[in-house]
């Protein structure tokens, strides 16, 4: 079982920064890719940017060049750096680690930190 803790969400005004941090801990071994998600009440959760343990990334393009997600893989710890926030990057930002075990991969998922964008 991997456990997944975020930390760093809050309010900003519009074109401030805040940065997210998630760890994950417990059977953590074979993590595979971190990433970020997000959802505001009433819609889907969407991706925001993935990181594999190679670094490779992607990123919604609606936060291309404003946020920038990196890990450290001794720690399997992800960051999300995000810069020049909008009202509408408010939401529940989720973490989630997806762990390679037996042939599947399983994702686990954080509780969520909340990041809201006053305008």
């Amino acid at each position: 079982q991997v456990q997944v803790v975020e930390s760093g969400g809050g309010l900003v005004q519009a074109g401030g920064s805040l940065r997210l941090s998630c760890a994950a801990s417990g059977s953590s071994f074979s993590i595979v890719t971190m990433g970020w998600d997000r959802q505001v009440p009433g819609k889907q959760r969407e991706l925001v940017a993935r990181i594999t343990n190679g670094a490779s990334t992607n990123y919604a393009d609606s936060v291309k060049g404003r946020f920038t997600i990196s890990r450290d893989n001794a720690k399997n710890t992800v960051y999300l750096q995000m810069n020049t926030l909008k009202p509408e990057d408010t939401a529940v930002y989720y973490c989630n680690a997806d762990q390679w075990s037996g042939g599947t991969t399983y994702r686990y998922w954080g509780q969520g930190t909340q990041v809201t964008v006053s305008s």
